[in-house]
């Protein structure tokens, strides 16, 4: 078999997800199985590799998926529970007194507590938290599922505490083949990381300083009762202030600090400068806008949400201060975990590894449950039931419907996480035939050649579309993205850097989390429409970003240890 069709076969596993997905609609469910059936046979008959290896490789994905569950249902668990205490409402009441105006309104919440949520949570969170958070304050229901969307882009690479790089990128790479190349130059994985991590940090900072203002011009166009760009465009001094206030810390931290907290404290420090200046009309604009009156609005707009929030039986209202005192502890417990050492050894010491798996070189996993993000948010939660002192039923309830969501995307990354570990380790084969990722970086490169950076945003973006995830888009295409850069003779890192800002853009057009959103507000069935709106700020996304990159590597020559 020639090297040409066997890159087109690597491919493959990618295309059939894509065709399935989008082409038929097929259900994730569904179409995964599927894809990772297609994947394990190429690897078989194809690749040649060793049946021990592809289940060792299954088993490695495994473990992987474990750790990504434990982190998604802390999150979910942390959000339901703060909905049975009435901390979610106490949060509510103080955005709405903040400013009449809805451009303030979705600035502070969608964009600011959004990334906050983003950066705690996750896995599209904040447009499920953020879209009913919307509708209670009197948005309409497609209004809050569009803007709550656009809220997936600059926080998201570094979403529920760092995972999209922590864990996506990591896993995604060959580390154990790098660390060796990294060691021959004299330098090592830790610093190859943290300038991954910087230069997402940066380039996510430079497009997405506009992103707010694009929110509201979105917004206002589409929901205004004079669909005017102008009525948008009024807000802008206010808009650029918000998206300087979130990405200069946001850049800042994940510069110094690492991966794991730019969107939390950005997001707070944020909260902290933009909610005083818009309470003293500090840039605001003399107009106060509105959404047309509710009775003329078309069907199309409305769900079937009924706001409960406010119904939490037999409990004084709480404080807004103790409402958000679930996330405070939260980032204060993350911050510790990650920068005091005798707390961070102490997390790690309860570890869960297995190492060669099935004898297979190279193949371990590793799961530390209480270092992991999922372990601390649930330790926040046990502290949450005694401070908003809950009831033992209102945490069943909150434990029975996050084991509900759960489950359901525990199905689909079974098969998912799987898929790419074979995709990874199929370097390892008896045909002598190079990684599946590296063929498919072959044939690119070898196609649009030089001018390939522009493009790699966007092929990051198609995986998240793909697999609904930015941490999975990373997982599945970190190595691909890698192996080009070095066929193309530019730093590796910030090649990667642009796969990772790519997929954080794609998650304004997943279809996963326009479904988790609409579902919030009970807008199901409609969510092309929604995507007909958000397709714009992703196209801004990606040019913006594939630009940065063009002059990244050819005008300013960014370099990386690997290159030396």
């Amino acid at each position: 078999m020639n090297q040409t069709l066997l890159s087109l076969l690597a491919f493959l596993p990618l295309v059939l997800a894509g065709v399935l997905l989008i082409g038929f609609r097929v259900q994730a469910k569904v179409a995964m199985p599927v894809v990772f059936l297609v994947t394990a046979l190429i690897a078989l008959l194809a690749w040649d590799m060793t049946f021990t290896r592809v289940l060792a490789s299954t088993f490695q994905g495994l473990i992987l998926t474990v750790g990504l569950l434990w982190i998604i249902f802390g999150a979910i668990m942390l959000l339901n529970t703060l909905k049975h205490s009435g901390g979610i409402t106490a949060i509510r009441n103080g955005f709405s007194s903040i400013s009449p105006d809805r451009r303030v309104q979705a600035l502070i919440v969608a964009w600011l507590f959004g990334c906050f949520i983003e950066g705690a949570s996750g896995f599209g969170t904040p447009a499920a938290v953020a879209a009913p958070l919307m509708v209670a304050l009197g948005f309409p229901a497609l209004g809050a599922v569009t803007v709550g969307m656009m809220i997936q882009s600059t926080p998201v690479s570094f979403g529920a505490v760092g995972t999209p790089i922590v864990v996506g990128v990591t896993g995604g790479l060959n580390r154990n083949a790098i660390t060796e190349q990294l060691t021959a130059n004299g330098s090592s994985w830790e610093s190859f990381f943290r300038l991954i991590a910087s230069e997402v940090a940066i380039t996510h900072a430079i497009v997405g300083v506009l992103m707010p203002l694009i929110m509201v011009i979105v917004m206002v166009r589409f929901f205004g009762a004079n669909r005017s760009w102008k009525e948008g465009l009024s807000i802008t001094p206010f808009a650029l202030f918000t998206g300087i206030a979130f990405v200069v810390p946001y850049a800042l931290v994940g510069v110094v600090l690492g991966p794991e907290f730019p969107s939390m404290i950005g997001a707070l420090v944020g909260l902290a400068i933009v909610v005083p200046a818009a309470r003293k009309g500090f840039l605001l604009p003399k107009d106060t806008w509105d959404f047309p009156d509710s009775t003329t609005w078309p069907d199309e707009w409305l769900g079937n949400l009924e706001i409960k929030m406010d119904q939490v039986a037999g409990k004084a209202p709480m404080s807004i201060f103790m409402g958000w005192v679930p996330y405070v502890l939260l980032a204060v417990l993350l911050v510790i975990s990650r920068t005091v050492p005798s707390v961070t050894s102490a997390l790690q010491s309860i570890s869960v590894s297995w190492n060669n798996i099935l004898g297979e070189s190279g193949v371990s996993g590793s799961l530390q449950p209480l270092y992991l993000p999922g372990g601390i948010i649930l330790i926040v939660v046990l502290l949450t039931v005694l401070l908003h002192r809950m009831r033992a039923s209102e945490l069943g309830a909150a434990f029975s419907e996050s084991t509900k969501t759960l489950l359901g995307a525990g199905f689909v990354l079974i098969f998912t996480v799987p898929m790419v570990r074979i995709l990874i380790n199929s370097g390892v084969n008896q045909a002598d035939l190079v990684s599946m990722p590296v063929a498919m970086a072959q044939l690119v490169a070898d196609g649009v050649g030089h001018v390939y950076p522009f493009f790699s945003p966007a092929v990051g973006a198609l995986g998240a579309f793909i697999a609904g995830s930015n941490t999975v888009s990373n997982l599945m295409l970190s190595d691909f993205q890698f192996n080009v850069a070095e066929a193309l003779g530019v730093s590796t890192a910030m090649m990667v850097a642009l796969q990772a800002v790519g997929a954080a853009a794609g998650n304004m057009i997943a279809i996963h989390n326009v479904v988790a959103a609409s579902a919030t507000v009970g807008l199901l069935g409609r969510e092309g429409t929604t995507l007909r709106k958000t397709i714009l700020p992703t196209l801004y996304y990606l040019i913006f970003t594939g630009t940065i990159g063009l002059v990244a590597f050819y005008v300013i020559g960014v370099s990386d240890p690997l290159m030396g």
